[in-house]
C-alpha cells in the first residue's frame, strides 16, 4: 500500500509505503489502510482536516458511485464499502477508481497522454490492466469500472485465464503466462542464464529478471517476451478499432524494465492488426510517471471530481 500526500499543483510532500498483509483479514487491512493515511499525513506534516479530499486506486473492479470494492481475489475481499470507512475516519470525501484508470488518468493529466483527446492506458503485469481516459473523462460503466482489455479473447481455444475462461489477453501476454514460458525455457536448459540466477521458480522469474536474462544472451528469453508483446499488440489493435486513441500508453512493470523491446514489438504488431484506417492515426509511448502513477491520478481524480460537484 502506497499513500502520498499532494499539493494544490499535485506534488507530492509526504509519503508512507506499508505492506498490505492480507492474510491478517478485512478489519486490520482497513485498518492497515486507515494507518498508511495517518502516517503519509504526519509525514507531510498535515492535519486530517486540511485535506480537501482522498482519492484511492483500487486494484480491481468498483462500483464507484457507491464506493464499494467488488472483489480481489487476491486478497479475497468482496463488497467492501472503503469509500464510507475513509470518509469517517478522515472526514473528507474520498473517490474510489480502479488503478489501471489512476494510471491512465495521471499520465492524461501530467505525462505521456497530456492534452491528448483519448488516451488508452495499457499496463502488463501479473495480469492485464487497461484504461481510457476519453474527452476528460474515465471510461466506465454506470455501476462498475471498465476497461478490462486483459481479458480480451484473443485465442477462442487458448489457455485457461484466471477469470476461468480460455484465450484471455492475459493468458497470453501477462508477465505470469511469460514466467511459465521462461520456467519451461529453463527447465530444457534453454535459458542457462536465467536457470543459473532463479532456477524455474515461477515466482522469482521477474521482469527484472527477465531483462536481465536478454542482456546476458538468453535469446530464447527474448523470443518468449517478443510473443507476448505481439500478442499484446494484437489486444491493442482491436482496442484502436473501437476507440482510435490519440496515444496508447504502455506501463507496468515490464515495459519499465524493458521500454524499447516492448516499444517496438506492441507497436508493429498493433499497427499491422489495425484497420488501415486507424493504423497511423494513434502514437505509442511508454507511461512517464513510474510507481506515482496512480497515487497522482487517484488524487488528481478526486480533485476532479470536487470540480465537477461529483461524489465518485
Amino acid at each position: 500500500m502506497l499513500a502520498v500526500v499532494f499539493d494544490e499543483k499535485f506534488e507530492a510532500i509526504g509519503r508512507k509505503r506499508r505492506k498490505t498483509k492480507a492474510f491478517l483479514g478485512l478489519e486490520t487491512g482497513l485498518e492497515r489502510i486507515h494507518e498508511t493515511v495517518r502516517d503519509a499525513l504526519v509525514d507531510a506534516g498535515i492535519e486530517p482536516d486540511q485535506l480537501a479530499g482522498i482519492g484511492m486506486g483500487i486494484p480491481g473492479p468498483i462500483d464507484p458511485e457507491r464506493g464499494v470494492l467488488l472483489d480481489l481475489p487476491n486478497m479475497g475481499w468482496r463488497d467492501v464499502p472503503m469509500k464510507a470507512g475513509l470518509e469517517k475516519e478522515f472526514g473528507c470525501t474520498a473517490t474510489m477508481i480502479n488503478d489501471v484508470d489512476a494510471g491512465t488518468y495521471a499520465e492524461y493529466r501530467f505525462g505521456a497522454g497530456k492534452n491528448k483527446r483519448c488516451v488508452l492506458g495499457v499496463f502488463p503485469g501479473t495480469g492485464i490492466g487497461g484504461g481510457c481516459v476519453y474527452d476528460g473523462s474515465i471510461l466506465r460503466g454506470s455501476t462498475i469500472s471498465a476497461m478490462e482489455i486483459g481479458h480480451l479473447c484473443v485465442q477462442p481455444d487458448g489457455p485457461l485465464c484466471g477469470c476461468g475462461r480460455r484465450g484471455c489477453l492475459e493468458a497470453v501476454a501477462s508477465r505470469l503466462a511469460i514466467a511459465q514460458a521462461a520456467a519451461a525455457a529453463a527447465y530444457r536448459g534453454d535459458a542457462p542464464y536465467l536457470q543459473s540466477k532463479v532456477g524455474m521458480d515461477i515466482a522469482k522469474v521477474r521482469s527484472g529478471a527477465l531483462a536481465e536474462a536478454i542482456q546476458n544472451g538468453d535469446s530464447v528469453i527474448e523470443e518468449i517476451v517478443r510473443n507476448a508483446a505481439r500478442w499484446l499488440g494484437r489486444g491493442i489493435a482491436s482496442t484502436v478499432n473501437l476507440l482510435t486513441p490519440d496515444v496508447v500508453v504502455l506501463g507496468g512493470g515490464l515495459v519499465e524494465a524493458m521500454p524499447e523491446l516492448f516499444l517496438e514489438a506492441v507497436e508493429d504488431s498493433a499497427r499491422s492488426q489495425a484497420m488501415p484506417s486507424y493504423r497511423d492515426l494513434f502514437e505509442m509511448a511508454v507511461a512517464e510517471l513510474g510507481d506515482d502513477s496512480t497515487v497522482r491520478g487517484a488524487a488528481a481524480w478526486a480533485g476532479e471530481m470536487s470540480k465537477r460537484g461529483e461524489r465518485a
